[in-house]
């Protein structure tokens, strides 16, 4: 991490965001689809990876320049550090039988000063959800892939100047040419468009998404707007099962006043008796006394 000093003053009132994936991708040996290689061990059931990078794979080197993935201790060599290379994702690819916590650290650019980040993240070698249907969805979706990828998005709060400068520079669209050439080798980059626009694929130094879905690529607008969806028809059926909950518990709380009532006035009506007896008795006592008295005179 570089000195503050070298890096500028922080941009007061400032936050850019970054969107990215991390995750791993799984897939079982199979004689036809997934052979098993040579040199794999026999208790080896699945090939996979683990990897942390940019939607649509464009660049994520301008402010990622290094991740540290932590492996089960089992694995050889099970702490791996890979640096960043231009345009490619930060991964790592194995082999084995078993389920773990994968601890992944990630570093940014030097321009950033800013500390570390730690995720962590399972790896998942069975298809997973609630219901068997919705495991065999998730064979069906992937083509027999175990896909157990996050969204996520980091935010970059009053960034100094030398990182602003990094990640406000030289959005384009991903596969635009860009720099110096000869005639007719690059094009004038066009003004990065708003976030509803219909963008089919991210750009590049932006945190720009995709307007719809792709094989092999979930995260687009379309996905936020079918997350809302989901969010909103949740909040609805919360809101209903709270008013048909509250209408019971008015109900109950009816039903117990009027027991309330019911058992209030049952013990005034005892009341009353056990008060009535008390007087009779009392009378009882003056006849029994003065029959005593009458008696005694005779």
């Amino acid at each position: 991490m570089a000195p503050p000093s070298s890096l500028g003053k922080r941009v007061k009132g400032t936050q850019i965001k970054r969107p990215f994936i991390y995750g791993t991708t799984a897939r079982p040996f199979d004689p036809e689809s997934n052979p098993k290689p040579e040199g794999v061990p026999a208790d080896h059931t699945h090939s996979w990876e683990v990897f942390v990078k940019a939607i649509d794979d464009i660049d994520i080197t301008y402010w990622i320049r290094r991740v540290q993935f932590k492996l089960h201790e089992s694995i050889p060599n099970h702490v791996r550090m890979i640096d960043g290379e231009p345009g490619k994702p930060f991964l790592i690819q194995e082999t084995g039988w078993g389920e773990f916590e994968i601890t992944i650290k990630i570093y940014y650019a030097t321009e950033s000063g800013e500390k570390p980040q730690t995720l962590y993240h399972n790896l998942r070698l069975h298809p997973y959800g609630r219901t068997d249907a919705e495991k065999e969805q998730m064979l069906r979706q992937n083509d027999g892939e175990i896909r157990a990828w996050a969204y996520d998005e980091q935010l970059f709060n009053e960034p100094y100047e030398a990182f602003y400068e990094v990640l406000t520079s030289g959005a384009h669209p991903k596969g635009h040419p860009v720099g110096k050439g000869g005639k007719g080798k690059t094009k004038p980059i066009p003004a990065l468009p708003e976030k509803t626009s219909n963008v089919q694929v991210a750009w590049e130094r932006s945190a720009l998404l995709p307007a719809v879905n792709k094989p092999g690529q979930p995260f687009s607008l379309e996905t936020e707007q079918i997350e809302v969806k989901k969010l909103k028809e949740a909040e609805t059926t919360a809101k209903g099962m709270a008013k048909q909950q509250l209408e019971i518990l008015k109900e109950k709380e009816a039903q117990l006043a009027a027991l309330k009532a019911e058992n209030a006035a049952a013990a005034t009506a005892v009341a009353s008796h056990l008060l009535a007896l008390s007087k009779d008795e009392e009378k009882l006592k003056r006849v029994k006394a003065e029959l005593e008295l009458i008696s005694q005179r005779v």
